[in-house]
C-alpha cells in the first residue's frame, strides 16, 4: 500500500465541518465520493483535523491509503479530475506521496487558524468575517493574547465533553493586526481544542471592550471553566490557513515506490 495526502482548501458555509455525519453534507463526504468514483475503489479518508460548521480552510490535509504507486503524471490526473467533479466551494491543491506511517492529523507539528473581524459594514466581508460594533483596544488585546500564549491549560476555552485525552496545548504565536475597519487574529499551536480559537477570540473581544480586564482573564484561565470564558464568536469569520509537517515525512521524487 502507498500513502498520499490530499491537501486541499474549502469555504465551509454550506458544510457542518470536515467529519461525515449522519443527514449532513460535509467536506470529508464530498471528498470521499469523489475521490471514489476516480480510482474506482473504498477510499477512506483522515483528516488533519475536526473543523466545525461552517468553518473555512486556505490549507487542510488529509491521507488515505491507495494500493497502486501514483507517480508525479498520476497524481495531477487525480488533482484535475477531483476539481472536475468537486463543488466549487471545495479544491484540491495537491496530491503527495509520504511515508507509509505519516498521518494528517497526528504527524502535524503545528496549526494556524486567522479569524476576522470587520469594524464597518462592509458587503464584502460577508459569510469570510464577524461584524463587531463599538470601539475596541488593540493594544489590550494584544496584552490579553500575550498572556494566553504563557497559558498551558487551555479548559477554559474548550467545548465540553469533547472526549480528549487532554485540554493543555502548546501556543506559539498570537496577535491581533489590522486597522480601523477590519482586524485579524492570527494564532499558532502545536494542537487545537474544540471551539477554542473561537472562545478565546469571544474572551478578547470583551477584554477590548472593556467588559473585562486582564486580572479577570487571569482569572478565567485559572478556573479552567469553559462557562467562566466569553461567548464563541460566529464560525464564518475562522480560518485553518496553514498546517506544518516535518519534511522528512514526504516523498519528493517523481517516481518513487
Amino acid at each position: 500500500m502507498y500513502r498520499y495526502f490530499i491537501k486541499l482548501g474549502f469555504v465551509g458555509t454550506r458544510y457542518h465541518g470536515w467529519q461525515v455525519q449522519d443527514n449532513a453534507s460535509t467536506v470529508q463526504q464530498q471528498l470521499t465520493e469523489a475521490i471514489g468514483i476516480i480510482l474506482n475503489d473504498q477510499i477512506q479518508l483522515t483528516g488533519c483535523g475536526r473543523t466545525d460548521a461552517g468553518v473555512h480552510a486556505k490549507k487542510f490535509y488529509a491521507h488515505f491509503d491507495y494500493s497502486r504507486c501514483l507517480y508525479h503524471e498520476d497524481r495531477m490526473k487525480l488533482k484535475y479530475r477531483l476539481n472536475s467533479l468537486l463543488p466549487d466551494d471545495i479544491v484540491s491543491l495537491d496530491i503527495l506521496p509520504v511515508l507509509q506511517d505519516a498521518h494528517a492529523r497526528f504527524s502535524a507539528i503545528s496549526r494556524t487558524y486567522f479569524y476576522n473581524i470587520n469594524l464597518i459594514k462592509d458587503p464584502f466581508c460577508s459569510g469570510f468575517s464577524y461584524r463587531v460594533f463599538g470601539q475596541l483596544d488593540i493594544e489590550l488585546m494584544n496584552r490579553g493574547a500575550e498572556l494566553l500564549m504563557a497559558c498551558h491549560d487551555f479548559s477554559s476555552f474548550a467545548k465540553n465533553h469533547s472526549n480528549v485525552k487532554t485540554n493543555i496545548c502548546d501556543l506559539q504565536f498570537a496577535r491581533w493586526e489590522g486597522n480601523e475597519e477590519h482586524l485579524t487574529f492570527t494564532v499558532t499551536a502545536n494542537r487545537f481544542l474544540r471551539n477554542m480559537v473561537r472562545a478565546m477570540v469571544g474572551t478578547l473581544l470583551d477584554l477590548g471592550k472593556g467588559t473585562i480586564d486582564l486580572a479577570t482573564l487571569q482569572e478565567i484561565v485559572d478556573k479552567q471553566c469553559r462557562s467562566s470564558a466569553g461567548y464563541s464568536v460566529p464560525a464564518s469569520g475562522l480560518f485553518l490557513s496553514e498546517v506544518i509537517y516535518p519534511s522528512t515525512i514526504f516523498l519528493h521524487t517523481g517516481n518513487e515506490g
